[in-house]
C-alpha cells in the first residue's frame, strides 16, 4: 500500500506503529560479508583436516602423543585461514556500519531524522541536496528535484523528478528538493532486490588451492588401500596378526602405518599456502587493500582480462570545468559576471557549480526574471535589468527553443558536436538584448534574436593514476574492456584520454543476447556504453566462456552482479555495501593504482609456492612409494612419525616458509601442478627406491630396528637437504643463511642427547654409516639427473619453439634466482 501524494503532516505515531506491527518497515539484512559459520565450516571441515584428525585421534587413544606432532600444522592452518577471514569480515562490517545513511521524514507534522531501517511504508521522505534516498518512493512535490541514479543504473546524467515520478532507493539528491511517499520498503526496494541477487557466496577460483585439493583427492583415494597394505606388512614383520595382537605389538604397527599415511599428505604445503596468502593479505592491507578471501591474492595474478566501470574507476565521478570557447569577436559586457552568477546560485546544479572557481563573483547581480534549469529541456535563462536575457544550456536545445535561430546555429551545433566527440560536455552561453519578462518566464519561452556568446566545455575528472595503471596492464598482456551505463562515445573519449585504443564506443543496446555471439562482439570492441547491470554480468560470463580469467572493478550496486560473477571482483571503498560484500578485494582508499601492486603480490605468491611445492610434493611422492614398496616387501616401516615430523620441518617446512616470502616477479604461466609433479614424482621415486634398498640391505645385515630407523632418517636428512639446495639454486644472499641454519639445526637434532633420545636415535655402526653414505650419494646423483631433465621439460610445457629452448631454460633458471630477471612468455604459452 502507499499513497501517491503526501499529507501535510505525514504519518501519525499511531499509523507508524500499525505499519511496524504489520512488518512494513525498511529493515533489511544486507549481505555485508560471509557469515561466521561459513568461515568456520570452510576452514575446519576439510578433507585434509579429516584425515589428520583421524590419525591424531588414534595416536592419542594408544598413548603415543609424542608421535602426534603433525597435528600442530592442521591446527595452525585452520587458525590462520579463519583469523584472516574473520579479520576481513570485521573490517567490511565496520565499513558498512560507517556508511549507513539516515532518512528525513515527516511525522506528526514535524521533520524527523531516523535510521533507514525505521522508515515504514507510506512515510513521507523530505529530500534535499546531498540526501540518499532510503526507500523506493513516489514524488509528491518537487522544487526542481534532481537525482543522481548512477550507482543503480550506471547512467551519470542527472534525472529531473516531477510529482508522480518514481525515485529509487540508493539514488542521491544532487539538486533542488521535494517530498516523496514511500511505496516499497525492505527487500522489495530496488537497491535491495539487486543486492539480494548477489547474496550467494562463492569461492574464488585458485589454481594453487585446486591443485593442492586435487593432490589430496588422489591421496584420499589411495590412502585406504595403502594403509591396509602397510598395516599388514607391519603386523607380519611383528610375527603375524595373532601374535601381534596378543603381545601388544599391534600398537607399533599402527604407529608405523600412521607414519606412512601422514607422510603421504602434503601437510606443510597446505599450511604454507595459507601462510603465504595471509602474509600477502597483510602486506596488501598496509596498502589499504582489503582481501576478503585469501586465494584472491593469487587470483589477480592469473587475470588476463579486466573489465572496468568508468564512473568511480577511471573517473572520480564528478564534473570539472574544462575551458571556454569564444564564439563572437566582442562578447557583450558582463558575460563573465553572468557565469559567476550561475555558479554561485544556491540552487545551481552540479555542472553550474563548476563555474565557481574559473568565474568568481566580482559584483552581485539581481535577476528580474528567470527560468530554472530542467534536465528535460536542458537549459535555463535569467534576465537582468538593462542587460537583456542570458541563456545557459545545451547548444542543440537552446537554439531549438529559440523562435529566431540564425543560420549560425548550424555551425554552432557542428562545433559543439566536435567538442562532445572528445568526451567533453558542452553548454552554450547565449544572449538576447530583449528583456526576459515574467510572462515569458512563466511560459518558459525564450526571446528571439539569440546570439551564441561562448561554448563552455566540461569534463569528468579522470583519476590521475588511471593512465599509468592501464599502461601497466597493457605491458603485462592483460586486456581491458570498459563497460559503462553512460553514453558510448563519451566513454570512448575518456578511454582514449587514459591511453586505451578505442576509436569509438559500442552501444550495448545492440549487443546480442546469445552468450557465444556476445563473446565475439566483446573480442572485437573495447568500450561499451549504455550497459545494464544484467548485461554487465552477461559480459563477464561470455568472456569466461571464451577462456578468459576475468577481473571486474566497480563501485555501484549496478556493478554487484558482475563483480560477483567475475573470477576476481574488485570494489572501491566508496561503493555500496552490496558491491563490497561480493567483491574479493576492496580498495579502501579508492586508488585504482593499487592494482599493479596486487598483481605483483599475487605473482610472488604463485611463483614462490610453485617452487616450495616441489619440496612438499617430493615428500608426498617418496612417502607414497615407500608405503607401497614396504607393504609389498613386508618390511618394517623405517620411520617413526616424530622422526618424519622433525626432519620434514628442518628440510622442508622452515626453509619453505622463507623461500615462499622472497621477492619473485615471474609472470604467470598455467600448469602449476603439472610442472611441480614433473620434478616431484621422479625425485620421490628415486628417494623411495634408495631407502627401500637400504632397508633391505640393513635388514639382511642384521642391523637392529632402532639403528635401521636412525640410518633411514640420516639418509632422508641428507637427501632432503640436497633437494632443498637444488630447488634454491643459485645459493646466494638469504638462501645461504637459510640453508646453513637448517644444516646446523639437523646437526643439533642428532647431537643433543635430549632431542636424539626423544627421537629414538642411536649411534650408527660402521656398516650403517657406509650404507648411509653410499645410499645418499646414489640418491643425490639421481636427483641431479631429474632436475637437469626437469628444466628442459618445463620449457617444452610452455610450448616454446626449439630455437628458443636454450633461452627458455635460461629464463627458468633466472626465475629461480628470486625474480631478478623477468621472463617473457610467448603468446602461445598462455594456453
Amino acid at each position: 500500500m502507499g499513497a501517491s501524494v503526501a499529507s501535510a503532516t505525514g504519518l501519525t505515531t499511531a499509523e507508524v506503529a500499525e505499519r511496524i506491527a504489520r512488518g512494513e518497515t525498511n529493515a533489511f539484512e544486507s549481505p555485508t560479508s560471509r557469515s561466521a559459520w561459513s568461515i568456520i565450516r570452510a576452514n575446519v571441515f576439510t578433507l585434509f583436516n579429516g584425515i589428520i584428525a583421524a590419525c591424531f585421534l588414534v595416536l592419542l587413544l594408544i598413548g603415543r602423543w609424542q608421535d602426534a606432532l603433525f597435528g600442530v600444522s592442521a591446527i595452525a592452518n585452520t587458525i590462520i585461514g579463519s583469523v584472516q577471514e574473520f579479520r576481513a569480515k570485521r573490517s567490511l562490517d565496520k565499513l558498512a556500519l560507517m556508511h549507513a545513511p539516515q532518512a528525513r521524514v515527516l511525522r506528526d507534522g514535524a521533520e524527523t531524522d531516523i535510521a533507514i531501517a525505521e522508515v515504514v511504508l507510506g512515510d513521507t521522505l523530505v529530500l534535499r541536496a546531498g540526501d540518499q534516498v532510503g526507500a523506493d518512493a513516489s514524488v509528491a512535490s518537487s522544487e526542481r528535484l534532481q537525482l543522481d541514479e548512477s550507482m543503480l543504473t550506471g547512467e551519470s546524467d542527472p534525472v529531473d523528478k516531477a510529482p508522480g515520478d518514481a525515485v529509487l532507493s540508493g539514488s542521491i539528491v544532487i539538486g533542488g528538493g521535494g517530498t516523496a511517499v514511500v511505496d516499497k520498503v525492505g527487500a522489495d526496494s530496488f537497491a535491495n532486490r539487486l543486492s539480494s541477487e548477489a547474496k550467494q557466496f562463492s569461492l574464488v577460483a585458485s589454481e594453487l588451492r585446486s591443485s593442492i585439493n586435487r593432490v589430496l583427492g588422489w591421496v584420499a583415494w589411495i590412502i585406504g588401500p595403502v594403509s591396509l597394505l602397510v598395516l599388514n606388512a607391519q603386523m607380519v614383520a611383528a610375527g603375524g596378526w595373532p601374535k601381534a595382537i596378543e603381545d601388544g605389538s599391534w600398537q607399533d604397527a599402527a604407529v608405523a602405518t600412521i607414519a606412512s599415511v601422514v607422510a603421504m599428505i602434503p601437510l606443510g604445503l597446505v599450511l604454507m599456502t595459507s601462510i603465504t596468502f595471509a602474509v600477502g593479505a597483510v602486506k596488501l592491507a598496509n596498502r589499504k587493500v582489503l582481501v576478503q578471501e585469501l586465494p584472491a591474492v593469487e587470483g589477480l595474478a592469473r587475470v588476463d582480462l579486466i573489465c572496468l566501470d568508468k564512473t568511480g574507476t577511471l573517473t572520480e565521478g564528478d564534473i570539472v570545468f574544462d575551458d571556454s570557447h569564444a564564439l563572437v569577436a566582442t562578447p557583450p559586457d558582463g558575460w563573465t559576471d553572468v557565469l559567476a552568477w550561475y555558479g554561485a546560485e544556491p540552487e545551481a546544479n552540479a555542472t553550474a557549480r563548476c563555474l565557481v572557481e574559473p568565474y568568481p563573483v566580482q559584483r552581485v547581480l539581481q535577476p528580474e526574471a528567470r527560468i530554472a534549469f530542467s534536465s528535460a529541456r536542458k537549459w535555463s535563462a535569467v534576465g537582468f535589468a538593462g542587460a537583456g536575457t542570458w541563456v545557459l544550456g545545451g547548444p542543440e536545445m537552446v537554439f531549438a527553443a529559440s523562435v529566431d535561430a540564425s543560420d549560425a546555429a548550424v555551425d554552432l551545433r557542428d562545433r559543439a558536436a566536435e567538442l562532445a566527440a572528445t568526451g567533453r560536455r558542452t553548454l552554450v552561453l547565449a544572449h538576447s538584448p530583449e528583456e526576459l519578462t515574467q510572462e515569458r518566464a512563466d511560459a518558459e519561452r525564450l526571446p528571439g534574436s539569440l546570439t551564441a556568446v561562448a561554448l563552455l566545455t566540461f569534463r569528468e575528472s579522470v583519476r590521475p593514476d588511471a593512465k599509468e595503471t592501464l599502461e601497466y596492464f597493457a605491458e603485462q598482456g592483460v586486456a581491458v574492456r570498459i563497460i559503462s551505463g553512460d553514453n558510448p562515445q563519451t566513454v570512448a573519449a575518456i578511454a582514449r584520454e587514459v591511453g586505451v585504443d578505442a576509436p569509438s564506443g559500442f552501444d550495448a543496446r545492440e549487443l546480442p543476447v546469445d552468450l557465444d555471439e556476445l563473446g565475439e562482439a566483446l573480442e572485437e570492441h573495447v568500450v561499451f556504453g549504455r550497459v545494464t547491470p544484467s548485461q554487465k554480468k552477461d559480459i563477464v560470463t561470455a568472456l569466461q566462456r571464451r577462456g578468459h580469467t576475468v577481473a571486474m572493478t566497480g563501485d555501484g550496486v549496478n556493478d554487484a552482479l558482475a563483480i560477483k560473477e567475475a573470477d576476481i571482483g574488485i570494489a572501491m571503498d566508496s561503493g555500496s555495501a552490496a558491491t563490497k560484500a561480493v567483491a574479493r578485494l576492496v580498495l579502501l582508499d579508492g586508488r585504482f593504482s593499487q592494482l599493479p601492486g596486487v598483481v605483483a603480490e599475487g605473482r610472488q605468491v604463485i611463483a614462490n609456492i610453485e617452487r616450495v611445492s616441489m619440496l612438499f610434493l617430493t615428500k608426498t611422492a617418496y612417502a607414497t612409494a615407500l608405503a607401497v614398496l614396504f607393504g609389498v616387501m613386508l618390511l618394517p616401516f623405517p620411520f617413526l612419525p616424530r622422526q618424519l615430523s622433525v626432519v620434514d620441518g628442518l628440510t622442508i617446512g622452515l626453509p619453505a616458509f622463507f623461500l615462499a616470502l622472497m621477492p619473485n616477479r615471474r609472470r604467470y604461466v598455467p600448469g602449476f601442478l603439472r610442472r611441480s609433479l614433473s620434478f616431484a614424482i621422479p625425485a620421490g621415486i628415486i628417494i623411495a627406491l634408495v631407502l627401500a634398498l637400504y632397508s633391505r640391505m640393513a635388514t639382511d645385515a642384521g642391523i637392529p630396528q632402532d639403528e635401521l630407523r636412525t640410518g633411514s632418517t640420516m639418509i632422508l636428512t641428507i637427501v632432503g637437504l640436497w633437494v632443498l639446495i637444488v630447488l634454491s639454486r643459485p645459493i646466494d644472499g638469504w638462501k645461504i643463511l637459510i640453508i646453513g641454519s637448517m644444516m646446523i639445526g639437523l646437526v643439533l637434532v642428532y647431537s643433543v642427547p635430549l632431542i636424539s633420545d626423544f627421537l629414538q636415535f642411536t649411534d650408527p655402526s660402521l656398516t650403517t654409516a657406509l650404507l648411509v653414505i653410499g645410499s645418499s650419494l646414489v640418491a643425490i646423483a639421481g636427483i641431479e639427473v631429474v632436475r637437469f631433465v626437469h628444466r628442459r621439460a618445463v620449457a617444452r610445457m610452455t610450448f616454446v619453439p626449439a630455437p628458443a629452448l636454450a633461452a627458455a631454460v635460461r629464463q627458468q633458471e633466472a626465475s629461480e634466482r628470486g625474480g631478478r630477471t623477468r621472463p617473457t612468455v610467448p603468446p602461445t604459452a598462455r594456453g
